[in-house]
């Protein structure tokens, strides 16, 4: 079985030492994982590039905004994000997108910054890596408005309804440890209804850790249970599932394995 990570944060300050992580996975047979670098503050980007530098066979990067803070982003940290998602080695923009749970910016703040790196993706032609909470129907105007049909929605938690408008703009649908809890019937049923060869899976580590191990510092191995329960929900052996999932990801973001 190999399985690839579609969405992992590994930055120092919540991992230390990426090595005995990475040494994990590979035991589980996560063969690749996407590493998502975030803006931190104006001027602070995190050090998700070097992570995913110091380990190119392995973790592959991609430079976004969130709308967490969008409000803090300047001039000159738009102008960085273009310049870094230039570069061959940062595979998609992103995550960017809109998060009506936490409000934590103006939601015609998060709007704004949000078409910014939907109009970055499309003229890099990249993926966009896409973080929705609470906010399908604005989300998908913007994606429909900005034209683009290359991309993953991160996490996805939604029901048919919501994934069925991203299919159809030709996104990909990412599925994190939360299909595994309880009371998430409806987000069960839209993995149902999503083809397999839309599907991903990912951790979105160190958050949201699946069953056995929620409540716990998420990590890339742990998406062999996420792929385990999704390929249960498909009535899919988990190697199919596995194999359907990496070759979703290996196709949007260009990935060359090993």
């Amino acid at each position: 079985m190999k399985l690839i990570d579609a969405h992992c944060h590994l930055e120092s300050a919540d991992f230390a030492e990426v090595t005995p992580v990475l040494e994990r996975a590979r035991a589980a047979g996560v063969v690749h994982a996407m590493v998502v670098g975030q803006f931190q503050g104006p001027g602070d980007w995190g050090n998700a590039l070097e992570v995913a530098a110091a380990y190119p066979d392995f973790l592959s990067p991609t430079l976004g905004i969130h709308p967490h803070e969008a409000a803090r982003a300047t001039e000159a940290d738009f102008a960085h994000l273009e310049r870094t998602c230039a570069r061959p080695e940062v595979l998609a923009v992103g995550e960017a997108g809109l998060d009506y749970y936490y409000d934590r910016s103006p939601r015609e703040v998060q709007a704004a910054v949000f078409r910014r790196q939907c109009a970055l993706a499309r003229s890099l032609g990249k993926p966009l890596v896409v973080h929705v909470r609470d906010a399908h129907e604005d989300c998908e105007a913007i994606l429909r408005e900005a034209g683009l049909n290359r991309g993953v929605i991160h996490c996805f938690t939604g029901d048919t309804t919501a994934a069925r408008r991203y299919l159809d703009l030709g996104f990909h649908i990412s599925l994190s440890g939360v299909v595994t809890y309880k009371k998430t019937e409806a987000l069960q049923d839209a993995v149902r209804f999503t083809p397999v060869d839309r599907l991903m899976v990912e951790t979105d580590s160190p958050f949201l850790a699946p069953v056995p191990y929620r409540g716990r510092k998420n990590e890339p191995a742990h998406v062999v249970e996420t792929a385990r329960k999704v390929a249960e929900l498909k009535g899919l052996p988990v190697e199919e599932l596995a194999a359907a999932t990496t070759a979703a990801t290996v196709g949007l973001f260009g990935l060359r394995l090993p």
